[in-house]
């Protein structure tokens, strides 16, 4: 489950297009964060996604992806020339195709690397979409089978396109979008497939959706909640307020990972059908000139740092790619950080947000202040930061008894062993 926004210039206080998500998948799928250089391929040649082949393209954009360990595609990412792409699961009333075809998150990764903008990485997908279709497992340790939605945005202007099999239908954003697990674009359409084009009145969203599927993913809530935080912000809406919504837990005052009825925009994994938790985080600045992207590359964006990327300087040090098992990775670093906090969630957030919030402000007065020439130091200098103040966090939260119920602390113990990550978080 994931949820993905946008907003145009319009909506905005700095007059840039905002592109925000959080990807949710398994409690031990890391994500890892990926810069995939452009390629040139002067003769024909084959490309590997995640499950099949299809002729690579002559040219393809530099692109900074999240993505799953085990998969090519990607959740989420951004490419040089600025655009960004983020997807999001669908359950249709037919099944999703089980034969391997293309996957919602490879045509991610094909949309960023072929569209030099958003209409022409739209374009791509659908393209794809029809040539290959879409299908095969995109379950970690469980099988899980969807079609796919997505928002791709630019500097100027922002899609919502949402697909079932090698059907499509597409509008263009307003002023802003949200976008959850759950079929939204009615009879307000600008483009569709020949297949689903039944008239001006037909509600696309209403004939494809699966009721029983929704209930659980709770997609529509999310969507509601993810456009009304849009709109209650905009015209003034900032990256700050892209990643405050991308950490809300809703309005329940005695929210907790253990203790929520619904699922939320900030995700937390628990017991029962809540196996997915956020699990990595992306807000970019999209605008002439300088495009700023603020990744987390770790779960829980409540407790996590928003680090800045540039694609005119130098990438950060990403570390090591992480795998579903416990290791020295970024990921998995800060995993120790998050399952200490399980424990006793709401009091460990409340501990550290305000140095979170105070962090991220400075990083992004520092990054706004930088000049070309100063900008490599001052993306390093963020990212250092923001692993120092984690490892503070975690020295204060570490050995602290639990309190959350045993059912939600057994429910992690279990996966924990799974990752080798010994017994403790949660």
């Amino acid at each position: 489950m994931c949820d993905t926004l946008t907003a145009l210039a319009a909506a905005t206080q700095r007059g840039a297009v905002l592109f925000a998500k959080n990807s949710d998948r398994e409690r031990n799928e890391a994500q890892r964060l990926e810069l995939s250089p452009a390629r040139v391929n002067a003769e024909p040649t084959v490309l590997k996604a995640t499950y099949i082949t299809l002729p690579d393209a002559p040219r393809t954009y530099a692109c900074l992806l999240s993505r799953p360990f085990w998969m090519w595609g990607a959740e989420m990412g951004v490419n040089e020339a600025g655009v960004a792409i983020g997807n999001e699961a669908l359950h249709a009333k037919t099944p999703a195709q089980r034969r391997r075809a293309l996957i919602g998150m490879d045509l991610v990764r094909l949309g960023l690397e072929r569209g030099g903008t958003a209409r022409e990485a739209l374009d791509v997908i659908v393209g794809l979409l029809e040539a290959y279709g879409q299908g095969g497992d995109c379950g970690h340790l469980g099988r899980f089978y969807y079609n796919n939605g997505f928002i791709i945005a630019d500097s100027a202007e922002a899609y919502v396109l949402e697909t079932a099999g090698r059907s499509w239908v597409w509008e263009r954003v307003r002023t802003t979008r949200a976008l959850s697990n759950a079929y939204s674009i009615g009879a307000s359409y600008d483009g569709i497939s020949a297949d689903l084009d039944r008239g001006a009145a037909y509600d696309v969203a209403a004939s494809l959706i699966d009721e029983a599927r929704d209930a659980v993913s709770f997609g529509r809530g999310r969507c509601a909640r993810g456009q009304a935080l849009l709109d209650r912000t905009a015209p003034a809406l900032t990256p700050a307020s892209m990643m405050a919504i991308l950490r809300d837990h809703g309005d329940d005052a005695d929210w907790s990972p253990a203790n929520t009825a619904r699922r939320t925009i900030c995700m937390h994994a628990s017991t029962g059908a809540r196996r997915s938790q956020s699990v990595g985080s992306m807000v970019s600045e999209l605008k002439g000139g300088r495009s700023v992207h603020w990744v987390t590359g770790s779960s829980a964006p409540c407790i996590s740092v928003f680090k800045p990327f540039v694609f005119s300087a130098a990438a950060p040090d990403f570390g090591p790619a992480p795998r579903d098992r416990a290791d020295g990775s970024r990921w998995w670093r800060h995993e120790a950080l998050h399952r200490a906090a399980l424990g006793d969630f709401c009091a460990a957030l409340a501990e550290i947000a305000p140095e979170r919030d105070a962090l991220e402000a400075r990083f992004l007065a520092r990054i706004d202040a930088a000049g070309d020439g100063d900008l490599e130091t001052a993306v390093a200098l963020c990212w250092r930061e923001a692993d120092e103040a984690e490892d503070r966090w975690l020295a204060r939260l570490s050995g602290r008894q639990p309190v959350e119920p045993l059912a939600h602390r057994r429910s992690w113990a279990r996966l924990n062993h799974v990752a080798g990550f010994g017994a403790g978080g949660g």
